[in-house]
């Protein structure tokens, strides 16, 4: 297992380089000059442009950048602007501090909304799931079939205003949803993101219950199975000792990626509900063309991808007994 995680880890190294180089040289190499998407085409002059770019750095070769921002990263770089200790991922001129800073500061939104969308549609999905596989065939399994690939097919940004409509602005059922710190009211924390948390799970929700029904009913298929039942024992005990077991492989694969990517910022939904975490603050980073902080955050949605995929592989021998780790 150690061995295993060892290589994995490098693995991820690896993968994070290139992606910082290639998400490096599309912002900075490919534009032909990135300071005038910071400045203002036609707005600074030429002693204003320079300034830009001796600010942003990019008044060097584009190795000696890339190098610069790899070096920061883990020994820190000196901004005319200011410090930006290590880990530095860059400096926003826009905020006038270092871009970890600012992520930091709203990594605790997207936290609480990626958990709490996860722990509702991960129970949702895999109970429904279960059920519409239990009574296969049946008008449970159709109905559900039926639901889900409705509303998998439905999108945030039309669910997200329906749902404020409904049930905040007319009929005042749920709060305004807003973020409140967990350790300063748990209850204000809960109740701010329900509605975010529903609206995101609905469509995850629908996704996991087609998931799970159809790899359990594949599961139902196995010849370990067929022999389970030929031993006599009920229906019950091969379908959750026997069938649930083995049907989580791609679940929990699948379940990996998504956590990772509400992790790195759940852009639409953050946007939708006026909540200031990552995902915002990469939609806003767009909008003001501050590139370091963009860049920033698509790195960090990048580890956090990463990192979960490491975990969810070291979970498989925990699941599933034939897997062995090596």
């Amino acid at each position: 297992m150690l061995r295993f995680l060892l290589r994995r880890s490098l693995g991820a190294i690896a993968i994070l380089l290139i992606i910082s180089a290639v998400t490096f040289f599309l912002f900075y190499a490919i534009p032909r000059n990135p300071a005038l998407l910071s400045c203002g085409k036609g707005v600074c002059t030429d002693d204003q442009l320079a300034i830009v770019e001796h600010n942003l750095g990019i008044d060097k070769p584009i190795l000696q950048q890339y190098w610069e921002y790899m070096v920061g990263i883990f020994a820190g770089r000196e901004f005319p602007a200011g410090n930006c200790p290590a880990p530095c991922l860059g400096f926003s001129f826009r905020d006038n501090r270092p871009v970890l800073d600012t992520i930091l500061d709203r990594l605790p939104v997207t936290v609480s909304l990626a958990i709490g969308g996860a722990v509702v549609f991960l129970v949702l999905g895999l109970a429904f799931g279960m059920l519409a596989a239990w009574r296969r065939g049946t008008l449970v399994d159709r109905t559900m079939s039926s639901a889900s690939l409705v509303l998998s097919s439905a999108q945030i940004y039309f669910l997200g205003p329906l749902a404020l409509a409904l049930l905040v602005y007319n009929n005042q059922i749920l709060p305004q949803p807003k973020y409140t710190a967990f350790t300063e009211d748990p209850w204000g924390w809960s109740a701010g993101l329900l509605l975010p948390w529903l609206v995101l799970a609905t469509i995850f929700t629908a996704n996991y219950t087609r998931m799970a029904r159809a790899t359990l009913i594949e599961q139902l298929q196995e010849d370990h199975v067929r022999t389970a039942r030929a031993k006599g024992m009920s229906g019950r005990v091969v379908f959750f000792r026997h069938a649930w077991r083995g049907s989580l492989i791609p679940i929990v694969t699948i379940f990996g990626v998504d956590l990772g990517s509400l992790f790195g910022g759940a852009m639409i939904t953050e946007y939708t509900f006026t909540l200031h975490g990552l995902g915002k603050l990469a939609v806003d980073s767009v909008t003001k063309s501050d590139l370091p902080m963009l860049m920033g955050v698509m790195l960090f949605a990048a580890l956090m991808i990463v990192v979960f995929n490491i975990i969810i592989d070291a979970c498989y021998a925990l699941i599933d007994p034939r897997v062995r780790l090596s």
